[in-house]
């Protein structure tokens, strides 16, 4: 497969290829001062808008995983942008004041995925520069999101086209969660390459992403998909029905470990057992994050453990667990999927240290 150079990529036709929870349009849009989202909780038995008025309700709805995965770092930049319309009447001491405390709030939404976090802090750098010049705020902001989001487009792109050349005619394929654009578009390159795959998608416990997000996209778009259970994927591989196992990446570290959605781990261990490679799919390798010890797993609340979309599974008063993510050391994956190519886990920092050219966004 030829890998389409950057200029080259349309943004507008890549987007089309997508199923309808993933076109740009229906993650969040920004509309008359207010953040519109799909709401990914009730879907796909719903498709229902959310709209949020304050940075508050942003805050809340991504806490809430109304959204999630790499949406909600879009959510949280539009957000800001209600906080710069707001910032408008205020001076320039006081608008920088003003968006400071919301991207304190945002940030603090999701601990462990960074893409807030490194997101809003450009974000940040782009409010100063429009105070410094008088532009106007809310436009410079929106502007700078929307072509961020461009730049998203063309790095799942490649990550896609990388990730589909992994992929051989007939294979089993295995994920994890919700590996949104990079792992559809993978499954859409190979399939235009004429290779047939059936992905088994876990239900992915407590929120059942996988049930209801990634199964669902997968079955929309025509792929043979089927859906299993979260305990088992050691006995699908062991059946020999899965010749590879992808997942999206929230955090990789620069000495390779993949922090993904809780699950993620024991499937590569099941895997490696089975001799089956393990590729993330990983937008960003963040250079702030060099190793395990600086890795932040988010624990929430246990009542979501006990409870299946709202129905008691167990008692109330039995005391529950969950760590929202876990970490794969690099041993265990064969191959960290990027915009520039499959990259050894152990071979990070060449590509990613702040020195290294290509900046560890």
């Amino acid at each position: 497969m030829t890998i389409t150079e950057k200029s080259e990529i349309d943004v507008n036709a890549i987007n089309e290829k997508l199923p309808f929870l993933l076109r740009r349009e229906n993650v969040a849009r920004y509309e008359d001062g207010q953040v519109v989202m799909l709401d990914r909780s009730r879907y796909p038995f719903e498709r229902h808008f959310v709209r949020c008025r304050t940075v508050e309700e942003a805050a809340q709805a991504i806490e809430k995983m109304i959204i999630q995965g790499g949406a909600q770092w879009i959510v949280a930049a539009y957000a800001m942008v209600i906080q710069a319309r707001e910032a408008a009447r205020l001076d320039a001491d006081a608008a920088r004041a003003s968006l400071m405390r919301a991207q304190s709030r945002l940030v603090a939404t999701r601990p462990t995925n960074t893409a807030i976090s490194r997101n809003l802090g450009r974000l940040m750098q782009v409010a100063e520069d429009a105070l410094a010049r008088g532009e106007n705020l809310e436009a410079a902001l929106l502007a700078w999101i929307e072509a961020a989001r461009d730049r998203s487009f063309v790095r799942w792109t490649r990550m896609g086209q990388y990730g589909a050349e992994l992929i051989a005619d007939g294979d089993g394929v295995l994920t994890m969660c919700f590996a949104e654009n990079s792992f559809i578009l993978t499954l859409i390159f190979a399939r235009e390459a004429g290779k047939s795959m059936r992905v088994f998608v876990p239900e992915t416990r407590p929120y059942l992403q996988g049930a209801r997000l990634t199964a669902p996209s997968l079955h929309e778009l025509g792929f043979a998909v089927q859906l299993i259970t979260d305990n088992m994927p050691a006995y699908v591989l062991s059946q020999g029905k899965v010749q590879k196992y992808f997942t999206a990446a929230d955090l990789v570290t620069l000495d390779g470990h993949v922090v993904n959605k809780i699950g993620t781990f024991q499937n590569a261990l099941a895997a490696h057992y089975h001799g089956v490679p393990y590729f993330a799919l990983c937008s960003v390798v963040d250079a702030s994050r060099p190793d395990r010890a600086s890795i932040v797993i988010e624990e929430r609340d246990p009542a979501e453990v006990r409870a299946a979309r709202g129905t008691p599974t167990t008692l109330e008063d039995i005391p529950a667990y969950y760590p929202a993510f876990d970490i794969t050391p690099p041993h265990l994956v064969s191959g960290i999927v990027t915009e520039y190519g499959v990259l050894n886990p152990y071979d990070l920092r060449r590509f990613y240290r702040p020195d290294a050219g290509r900046k560890g966004r």
